[in-house]
């Protein structure tokens, strides 16, 4: 936005610590082009399976098992740091991203919650800076954390798509803007409403539009072909009915699941810890992964692993 006058500092690492320095953050650096053009290239046909990770470890595990592109999410980072979802700060999600980022070798898409601000000027700062962690796609949704009113007015929602098209813009970086209408996850499954969001916002700057909580195949269908040619997001789940062919089949293009990696971490886990505080019993650690069978595929990560 050219009238702020909260513009971001010039170096990101003035705003949040770098966990990288000196050559092998040199090489992270270099590679974020290419992961922005795989990830572009990615949304033009078929549809693409953008499973969430909710740190380091899990993404270079989804990595390892053959995922094409990564999506943070929100709930799992702030489990992780013991809060609820919508209660990490700014600086660590911009940590965060920037972890990960430079951890993996395909492209990223950010959970950007609303954008960490309270005023465009703030917002426009903050995606900013989450370019410059190296990101290939940033989700801005229109929730307000408010229960009483629990989704933004549609101009204040546009408005805030367009500061963040601006920061992009402004930054040189071919980021993936995600424009989210969160209706449906909020309590208002209203298709005529989240339809009229999402074609607003993809007229605002969003490069591809996502309605979570939307399940049913006609009202995936609808959205599709309301915001077409521009690429749609579907959130999956247990309940969704639907397989990833069938989602292709619809038209949409990438399927992503949100915190369900996270939440089926934290289930076996709190399974285990009842079972061993509350009942003395070792029996939930029946079955579980061999520590070298976890071990191993980090070892190339170690502080004596050869450098790029």
């Amino acid at each position: 936005m050219a009238g702020s006058q909260h513009l971001p500092p010039p170096n990101a690492e003035e705003a949040f610590p770098n966990p990288e320095s000196g050559h092998a953050h040199a090489i992270a650096s270099s590679r974020h082009p290419a992961k922005r053009r795989a990830f572009r290239k990615l949304h033009e046909t078929g549809c693409f399976l953008l499973p969430n990770p909710w740190d380091v470890g899990s993404a270079l595990w989804l990595q390892r098992l053959g995922a094409v592109a990564l999506a943070t999410t929100s709930s799992g980072l702030a489990w992780s740091l013991g809060r609820p979802d919508g209660g990490v700060t700014c600086a660590e999600a911009l940590a965060h991203l920037r972890a990960i980022v430079d951890a993996t070798d395909v492209p990223v898409n950010a959970d950007f919650e609303r954008g960490f601000g309270a005023d465009l000027d703030a917002v426009h700062d903050n995606v900013r800076l989450a370019a410059r962690t190296g990101i290939a796609g940033l989700s801005l949704e229109d929730s307000t954390g408010i229960p009483a009113s629990p989704r933004m007015g549609l101009r204040a929602a546009v408005e805030r798509l367009r500061a963040a098209r601006a920061a992009l813009d402004a930054e040189g970086a071919d980021v993936v803007l995600v424009g989210r209408a969160e209706n449906f996850l909020v309590g208002h499954p209203d298709l005529a409403d989240t339809i009229e969001r999402l074609v607003a916002y993809a007229d605002a700057g969003a490069d591809c539009l996502y309605a979570p909580g939307v399940r049913d195949r006609g009202d995936i269908a609808a959205i599709v072909a309301a915001v077409a040619p521009k690429p749609v997001n579907v959130l999956a789940g247990a309940g969704i009915g639907l397989s990833l062919r069938e989602l292709e089949d619809l038209g949409v293009r990438r399927v992503s699941i949100g915190g369900a990696l996270a939440r089926t971490a934290w289930t076996g886990f709190v399974r285990a810890a009842t079972r061993l505080v509350g009942h003395g019993s070792f029996d939930g650690f029946a079955d579980v992964m061999t520590h070298d069978s976890i071990d191993s595929a980090f070892r190339d990560r170690g502080p004596d692993a050869p450098s790029g």
